[in-house]
């Protein structure tokens, strides 16, 4: 079965929220303040972390993880109520926001309602002890041979749709669940309202079922450029792999940050140095959908405790408030960036400099994005060698026009950036 991803979903982009440290409250109702600037900023699809209740038996920290759910069918009474998340969505939505929530389907934690109702839905070993995968010591591992399970994790989405209205799932590892699972659950649901659903896996055939999936080996090549591991041809290299070995149709979602790489690996800054801002216009502006993670459009720097409570500061203001604002309203509206369009042409540019310069040119139809990312310390004066690029560019940052016909020599700053359309 061929699956269509929905409309808005081609220009859109997602912010993630980590509700429990968003506030001090860590309520939807502390949380629903933020919309307006979030609207300003340019963020049209909400992804809140899990929502659900979270176990108590083998709970890590003091709060324990998002992902270790005790019930699939209730609100976790750390952020609210039924009623609240209810009125938040609505508000949402008249604001003109999508909302997608996270799924946790492979795993719940310890003492999830099932253990005692409905046992048999899970993996069991040969003395009958829950199954523990992974290295996850406080989740215990579903059983998806079991039809019953498949149609209880079915009913459990279900719920979620028909009590809120949502827009559409993120699931957590989703290829550690089969793909035939999220076939079924795809079918069944959108027969009710067509959604948008994002797989955290970065497998191709997972596109057979999923609009968008997660680029990990894009995130780690960046990583790798700033330690000096792999140069510019490297970055390419993964680009070519993801435009050879997945569909067209499919999406590609670009971050430099996330809840996962937050809390384990570190900021942006602490994983891409200097080249953050640079790597950030990149996900923004590539083919694919861009991310944004919570506190990063206030220059986070800091690890976030994933299962304690260690809210975020927003103290110093919103720093990148308008850098995001910039890229997030471009993407969403010049066609040159629509994603899983095949009328969408992404092309490197030449420059003299192309050990230095990331430089490339989105088209679609009139509309066209011109970028240049300086990936190095280096000042210089960078030549536009490729004939393919001319006519007049308006400057993203500080709507300068510039004739590149006629002028084609661009000052670089040290890991600077330019973004031009027309």
């Amino acid at each position: 079965m061929n699956f269509t991803p929905v409309p808005w979903s081609h220009t859109t982009n997602i912010y993630e929220i980590n509700l429990r440290q968003y506030t001090y409250e860590g309520t939807f109702t502390a949380f629903a303040d933020h919309l307006p600037r979030l609207k300003g900023m340019g963020v049209e699809t909400l992804w809140f972390m899990p929502l659900t209740p979270i176990a108590v038996e083998k709970r890590l920290g003091t709060l324990g993880s998002y992902y270790a759910c005790a019930d699939y069918t209730s609100i976790n009474p750390e952020f609210g109520t039924t009623e609240d998340f209810k009125n938040f969505v609505l508000l949402a939505h008249e604001m003109g926001f999508k909302v997608i929530i996270d799924w946790v389907a492979n795993h719940t934690g310890f003492g999830h309602t099932w253990t005692e109702t409905n046992p048999g839905h899970y993996l069991r070993a040969d003395d009958g002890e829950f199954v523990l995968q992974h290295g996850w010591e406080d989740v215990i591992h579903l059983d998806y041979d079991n039809a019953a399970l498949r149609q209880a994790m079915i009913e459990a989405m279900h719920w979620w749709l028909t009590e809120f209205n949502i827009d559409g799932f993120r699931c957590d590892m989703a290829h550690l669940v089969p793909l035939s699972f999220w076939q079924e659950a795809r079918v069944s649901l959108d027969a009710a309202k067509k959604l948008f659903w994002l797989a955290e896996c970065e497998e191709p055939y997972y596109h057979e079922v999923f609009d968008a999936t997660y680029s990990w080996k894009l995130l780690h090549t960046l990583e790798s450029y700033w330690k000096k591991q792999v140069g510019i041809s490297g970055i390419d290299e993964t680009f070519f792999w993801y435009r050879n070995e997945f569909p067209a149709a499919g999406f590609k979602l670009l971050f430099t940050s996330n809840h996962d790489e937050n809390s384990h690996s570190g900021s942006e800054y602490e994983r891409l140095g200097d080249a953050a801002k640079a790597f950030a216009v990149l996900t923004c502006t590539w083919a694919g959908m861009p991310l944004v993670y919570s506190g990063q459009e206030a220059a986070n720097t800091k690890r976030i405790k994933f299962f304690d409570k260690d809210f975020i500061d927003w103290e110093a203001g919103f720093p990148l408030h308008e850098f995001y604002k910039k890229l997030l309203h471009l993407h969403s509206s010049n066609a040159a960036l629509r994603g899983a369009d095949e009328a969408t042409l992404t092309m490197r540019v030449s420059t003299d400099n192309n050990d230095k310069l990331f430089g490339f040119l989105r088209k679609n139809g009139h509309a066209e994005v011109l970028v240049f990312l300086n990936l190095s310390a280096d000042y210089y004066w960078m030549h536009l060698t490729d004939e393919r690029v001319e006519g007049t560019f308006v400057n993203l940052f500080t709507d300068e026009p510039n004739d590149v016909t006629k002028n084609r020599y661009f000052e670089m700053l040290p890991w600077g950036y330019y973004v031009y359309e027309k």
